[in-house]
């Protein structure tokens, strides 16, 4: 079999559905095997985008998504796409193309040691030498990137090994199981639970994974024992749960912070360092329980006491069979946290001013959406509104990206959301800043007929960098830009562009773009007067007082 076919073959042995990309010259073997496959190439208008693609697909699937690139400037473009699906735990491999190994007339033209630049940036990166490696190259990176904890893999396929032929066999999946934490392990956690006075349980971006969601609302709902999510973990128990004390979108200062500091004993589900700290330890304090596959990573700020290492969800389930709820457990001044939190959060909802106040904005969105629909962020101050306000009832329905924290994804991850779950509604929210850095994509969208809603909030800035520069009493300098007419800019593609005049009409408007076929674009100027004021100040000193 020639190589490119055996690759392929190999691919579709682990169930690719899609391949994201660009090919280039390096790339036509396996093109041409990609066109008789079962395989579907997407064709995406920057190699960026397609990583960003391939990333929430496997964020979405558990399945690891491909994503394909040339040589060279088509390989260095998919850098910041595998930083964020190391960083994020999503599962994806990427594939480039090189010139002939064995023989090449072009000197260095184009070379770039792709497999160097790729080895801090991923879990597994290979250049294959031989048609005889392809199957285990591929059975191997795969498996590195769907286990815990997921991230990027890297095979570079040769322009001469891709033309060879060979006769080897592709290799099968091992039926495996995750390892499962011992027995003292999950006694030493109950036990610091049982006798704590103030227990409370975190969600983090690790428990964002199939089966923990399940097991962790069950915990809750036995236990009684209230709890709070990182931006990552959001969604994972339902955020309209009466026992939710809200998001660690800020560090520290928040209501959910009081409560943090009056805890005795935090069970830690699925913390990765990789996110902003939800909370900084301090000595002495209280007892830190780290329930993860893997163990903590310790820093000045975070060194749990006990640690439970294995299957989540498992962890979790055995942890519950343990243990009871107790008598002398005093959850009064969490409620107390949680009517705080409430009434602060509903302020702002229906501010009529306009541009649209952010908590007006999210809780528009809120409205129209369904608990499934999904809404994918881009990066930019409105992240922090979100993350804080928006309430998410299911894991994965609103994609934000706390641990790169990059530019430019939003767009390309609600198209992949779309294309893994076309039944729900999907929109993607950006600023001007990060949605003009991969902006080409609406052509991608349109082509592939997926209907779905562009949000564009509209500062004229780079709008979070501007907000801490004002925070650090500097001048407004280095952040101001001028845009396109984003409606029009949005009909250039063939999608269609909207501008409300006012708030009344923004929620009304996206209710009616979601519910007609093609791709729709809304721009929304947006007022981020109160920043400081709310997120620097107010929040800080509503929750001192409680």
């Amino acid at each position: 079999m020639k190589a490119s076919d055996l690759f392929i073959r190999a691919l579709e042995a682990e169930g690719v559905e899609y391949m994201f990309g660009i090919p280039g010259e390096e790339n036509l073997d396996l093109l041409e095997s990609l066109r008789t496959s079962s395989i579907k190439l997407i064709l995406t208008r920057h190699e960026q985008g397609a990583g960003f693609m391939a990333a929430t697909y496997g964020r979405l699937t558990g399945k690891a998504g491909v994503c394909l690139a040339t040589l060279g400037p088509g390989a260095t473009n998919f850098v910041t796409a595998a930083a964020y699906a190391q960083l994020g735990a999503m599962p994806m491999m990427m594939v480039t193309g090189q010139k002939p190994v064995k023989l090449s007339k072009q000197g260095h033209f184009q070379i770039v040691d792709i497999v160097d630049m790729m080895k801090p940036l991923t879990k597994f990166t290979k250049q294959i030498v031989s048609a005889d490696n392809i199957p285990a190259r591929i059975r191997e990176a795969f498996r590195r990137a769907e286990e815990e904890r997921p991230g990027a893999v890297h095979l570079e396929l040769p322009e001469d090994i891709a033309d060879e032929e060979s006769d080897a066999m592709l290799i099968p999946k091992s039926h495996h199981r995750r390892p499962v934490a011992d027995d003292k392990s999950i006694a030493y956690a109950t036990d610091a639970i049982s006798n704590a006075k103030r227990p409370l349980l975190m969600v983090g971006a690790g428990a964002n994974r199939k089966t923990t969601a399940k097991m962790l609302r069950e915990f809750v709902d036995k236990m009684g024992i209230p709890f709070f999510t990182t931006q990552m973990g959001k969604g994972v128990v339902d955020e309209t749960h009466p026992l939710w004390l809200g998001n660690a979108a800020l560090s520290d200062g928040d209501f959910v912070h009081r409560a943090i500091d009056k805890a005795d004993c935090i069970i830690n589900v699925g913390h990765d360092v990789i996110e902003k700290p939800p909370f900084f330890m301090r000595k002495g304090l209280r007892t830190v329980i780290h329930v993860n596959y893997f163990g903590a990573e310790v820093d000045t700020v975070y060194f749990p006491q006990v640690e439970v290492i294995g299957d989540i969800a498992n962890s979790v389930w055995r942890i519950k069979q343990r243990l009871e709820p107790q008598a002398h457990w005093d959850f009064s001044y969490y409620d107390t946290v949680r009517k705080a939190l409430n009434d602060h959060l509903a302020v702002g909802a229906e501010d009529e001013r306009y541009p649209i106040y952010p908590q007006r904005l999210v809780a528009d969105i809120r409205k129209v959406l369904g608990p499934n629909d999904i809404l994918s962020l881009d990066n930019g101050m409105y992240k922090i509104w979100f993350a804080r306000y928006y309430r998410c009832k299911q894991p994965n329905t609103l994609l934000l990206d706390n641990a790169l924290a990059t530019m430019g994804a939003g767009l390309p991850a609600g198209m992949a959301a779309k294309m893994v779950f076309p039944e729900r509604k999907v929109v993607a929210l950006a600023g001007d800043g990060g949605f003009m850095m991969n902006s080409q994509e609406i052509e991608t969208a349109v082509r592939l007929n997926l209907n779905m809603t562009m949000i564009v909030v509209r500062d004229n800035a780079y709008g979070m960098i501007k907000w801490k520069q004002a925070n650090m009493d500097f001048e407004n300098f280095g952040m101001d830009m001028g845009n396109p007419d984003f409606v029009k800019y949005a009909e250039s593609y063939g999608a269609r562009g909207h501008r409300p005049a006012n708030a009344a009409e923004f929620a009304p408007l996206l209710e009616k773009t979601l519910a007609e076929p093609g791709f729709d674009l809304i721009e929304v100027p947006i007022d981020y007067s109160d920043n400081d004021r709310i997120l620097n100040r107010e929040i800080k000193e509503l929750s001192a007082k409680l």
